[in-house]
């Protein structure tokens, strides 16, 4: 039955509602007035703690509710008429042909909107289009996920909003709930007024009433009645709940910079915090379900770093092994695709083991990078390894035939051609015959060594299948250790290691065959910007591997030519790659996957004239501008790919996107970032997100850039660099004293700016040279991130004109050391530089010296 509940609706992303998920539902409007109260007497809005609640009973696709800190919000006037004045313009033309199949989401670039084009629900995408028919209709806006059609009334009109696409419009609802309530989660579900003040707001309502809680049907009928009958007080509360919000959470700096000794602090504190969460027994930092939050492995492994340097190996050491253990569970559960390469989005166990099966971008790009740090500090194969796996996936599955690198992949997928229901993990879950009969004499060793049963292997944990959805069906899990197994076998461990390789090779072809979980083609330059750091970094990293070094599939490709006819020759540079020595060619692919990344984002998503940045490409450019995080990652890694080799036109379009990055997000007088611009008025608040989650936050990456930026510059940019950053973190004061645990890379990045002294390695040479390739990898062997490379080839014309303008002192340097037949590499900190070095042993040996009492 289709309710009569008459609103505008709004989604915002795809969710599958064909499970049930726990319902998060905060007010029916019945008593509108208490939701103020709620908002200014909650504690929530000034204490949010990151942890993870225990939600064994619910479905693995279910992102749970969370607690987060608060993003800081600006103090913005809201001015209605400037969004009813965009609500009474003209619609934009909608010539397309609809009929009872066919929505207006069909006009839509974004996967997630086009999968539902064809409901028989009436759905808008966020924009004026819908605004002019709400407040046409007086109704209520629906902001939310898409429900079924018999759920939603059939004379209403509704809008979705693909949060990827439109996070800045997702940040200021979400934000909403989290305030009142003192917790959130995806999907989101906010009722709006037709100039989009909230008027309530929560989770996933299912579609009836169910354990005493109100079904979505029962809210709608609600939100009617309380529409018709208070709508003024509604339209007050909203109004007012956004106004206090933007006032309790307004920020300004007290001061221009971090009291002296807070840095140090507040990297203790959120160690010292994270410890305490640390899971001893399975890894991992907090209990099930179980995310990868690649920022904490990075703030620990920096802190082990500094404890180090300071003769404290004792303490590094232990922070060190929670690391390593974390990064060892996760990559041996199933939450790593063994077959395929890469990662799944989280764990629904406190075991790493089943896994929500979606792949996202972000994960792959910030996992690549912690587990290359691992392998800098260790020096162990077996974290090159998993770094490899995710690339090596990345570049079979998921670029785009100009470079670009797409966004996702779902978690549902047929069982079998044909078939109209998808299944969760269906692509990659195994029944102990299919694995009998593929691999023949080798099962029972391929078996025992991944745990696989007949009856199924998803029981370690009683969260890891609660509702029997993988009953029969086996998920990858390595429980032995290799060189125990095959000692037992009497097997010497690298024909062992051949073996378990091979199998993973047969289940891939299998595998391959099966009906393709659905592929998100969209180019986020967020994500990009991630990725392409990760492979730059690993071009360079990665040459410390032992020569002996071998490595098994999935790691380099998975069929060769499959991969090679997928490149373009201008990509690939002819057929390297496909008729050579991997080892050979493998680390220059790498390098060249950053470049092309980054080059189709300066082709598709660049304005050269605005210096403007747009948020993501499906077939062609989205509406949506470039957000603080758009340009802060895509700077992050462009400062990589220059510093890993590449030229210095890369420097220039950094430099050129954080000029553009302060015009448009800085708040010069309360210092800090905004995510958005503010150009838009159907975007009531201008959060300052600090946040450090499943994606660093756009403050936290940028103070770090600022502070590499200003060891690359010279003069008066440098300072200006300097300047922003300090005041940028003078913001976040208060959440870095009393909640380090949040912002675990905001804690980095203020130790990154306290550091007296910043290392400088500096190259010169001819850059086409082996020499310089076998000097740069050197400069980048060991783990230090309190260290900048420049490398300069004085017969570069082009090069040596950036460094005059920029840094005359490194122009001074290049001329002074050049030599046509050798490189010459020169170690400088306090104001004072080693002798030069010629050899890469002699540089790897420089930089591991411990620094000086002075720095």
């Amino acid at each position: 039955m289709a309710t009569s509940a008459a609103c505008v609706r709004i989604s915002s992303f795809h969710y599958n509602n064909n499970n049930f998920s726990k319902l998060c539902f905060f007010r029916t409007l019945d008593n509108s007035s208490s939701m103020l109260e709620r908002l200014l007497c909650s504690s929530s809005l000034h204490h949010f703690l990151s942890h993870k609640t225990k939600l064994s009973s619910l479905p693995r696709n279910y992102l749970y509710p969370f607690r987060r800190p608060l993003a800081v919000i600006s103090h913005r006037p809201i001015h209605p008429y400037k969004v009813v004045a965009m609500a009474e313009r003209t619609p934009a033309s909608t010539s397309h042909s609809r009929n009872k199949h066919t929505n207006r989401l069909a006009a839509e670039h974004s996967p997630y909107l086009l999968q539902h084009a064809h409901n028989p629900v009436d759905w808008f995408a966020w924009g004026e289009e819908a605004f002019a028919e709400a407040r046409k209709r007086d109704v209520p806006i629906f902001l939310s996920k898409l429900w079924k059609p018999l759920i939603l009334s059939s004379n209403t009109s509704v809008q979705q909003v693909d949060r990827e696409e439109r996070p800045d419009v997702d940040k200021v609802y979400m934000t909403y709930v989290q305030a009142l309530y003192g917790g959130g989660g995806w999907p989101l579900s906010v009722f709006l007024s037709p100039d989009l003040k909230p008027l309530m707001g929560g989770t996933y309502f299912p579609p009836e009433d169910k354990y005493g809680r109100p079904g979505f049907k029962t809210i709608l009928r609600k939100v009617k009645d309380a529409w018709d009958k208070k709508r003024d007080m509604l339209a007050q509360s909203g109004a007012f709940a956004i106004e206090q919000l933007s006032e309790a959470l307004s920020a300004s700096a007290s001061s221009n910079k971090l009291p002296d000794e807070l840095p140090q602090n507040a990297l203790r504190l959120c160690a010292e915090q994270l410890s305490k969460s640390y899971d001893s027994r399975f890894g991992g930092f907090g209990s099930a379900p179980k995310f990868p939050r690649p920022v904490e492995i990075q703030m620990m492994l920096y802190h082990s770093k500094k404890l180090e340097d300071t003769g404290k190996s004792g303490e590094a050491s232990e922070g060190q092994k929670m690391v390593l253990f974390t990064l060892q569970c996760m990559a041996k559960g199933g939450i790593h695709d063994h077959v395929g390469g890469g990662f799944h989005r989280y764990s629904v166990d406190e075991r790493w083991h089943v896994p929500h099966f979606e792949k996202m971008l972000y994960d792959q790009g910030q996992l690549a990078n912690v587990y290359l740090d691992a392998f800098s500090l260790t020096k162990d194969v077996f974290y090159s390894y998993i770094c490899r796996d995710i690339l090596d996936y990345l570049r079979r599955d998921m670029i785009g035939p100009g470079g670009e690198i797409f966004s996702a992949e779902d978690a549902d997928s047929a069982e079998t051609e044909g078939a109209t229901r998808k299944k969760e993990g269906a692509f990659y879950v195994w029944t102990s015959k299919e694995v009998e009969d593929i691999l023949g004499e080798h099962a029972i060793l391929f078996k025992e060594h991944y745990y696989l049963k007949p009856t199924g292997n998803c029981d370690l944990s009683r969260m890891s299948d609660p509702h029997n959805e993988f009953k029969g069906k086996n998920v990858l899990i390595e429980l032995n250790d290799s060189s125990a197994s095959a000692s037992k076998l009497g097997m010497p461990l690298e024909k062992y290691l051949n073996i378990l390789g091979e199998c993973r090779r047969k289940l891939f072809d299998v595998r391959s065959k099966r009906p393709r979980p659905h592929l998100d083609d969209k180019v986020i330059v967020s994500w990009n910007g991630l990725v392409i750091s990760s492979f730059a970094r690993a071009s360079k990293i990665l040459k410390s591997e032992a020569e002996s070094a071998i490595f098994n599939f999935p790691v380099v490709g998975s069929d060769r030519n499959e991969f090679c006819e997928k490149w373009p020759a201008s990509v690939l540079h002819g057929d390297s790659f496909c008729s050579k020595s991997v080892e050979a060619n493998e680390r220059k692919e790498y390098t060249e996957v950053a470049e092309s990344a980054a080059s189709f984002i300066r082709r598709h998503l660049y304005d050269e004239q605005t210096h403007r940045l747009q948020h993501s490409f499906r077939n062609g450019p989205s509406k949506a501008p470039g957000f603080l995080d758009d340009y802060a990652f895509l700077i992050s890694g462009l400062l990589d790919l220059y510093e890993f080799g590449s030229g210095t036109k890369w420097l220039v379009w950094a430099i050129e996107l954080q000029n553009t990055q302060d015009e448009l997000f800085l708040d010069r007088e309360g210092g800090g970032y905004f995510n958005t611009t503010g150009e838009d008025p159907s975007v009531l608040l201008r959060v300052k997100e600090d946040h450090d989650g499943a994606e660093p936050s756009g403050n936290s990456v940028s103070v770090i850039n600022l502070v590499r930026l200003a060891s690359i510059v010279a003069g008066s940019k440098s300072d200006y660099y300097r300047q922003n950053a300090e005041h940028s973190l003078a913001v976040f004061e208060t959440r870095l004293k009393d909640m380090a645990m949040a912002v675990p890379l905001m804690c980095c990045a203020a130790d990154m700016l306290s550091v007296p002294s910043r290392k400088h390695v500096v190259l010169v040479g001819h850059k086409s040279s082996v020499d310089f390739e076998n000097m740069l990898a050197a400069a980048h062997a060991s783990y230090d991130l309190n260290k900048t490379v420049i490398h300069i080839d004085p017969a570069d014309t082009e090069e040596m004109d950036f460094w005059e303008e920029h840094n005359s002192n490194n122009a001074s340097m290049a001329r002074n050391n050049f030599s046509a037949d050798k490189v010459v590499a020169l170690v400088c900190q306090n104001f004072s530089c080693s002798p030069p070095v010629t050899d890469p042993i002699s540089l790897e040996n420089l930089l591991l010296e411990k620094p000086s009492s002075t720095a």
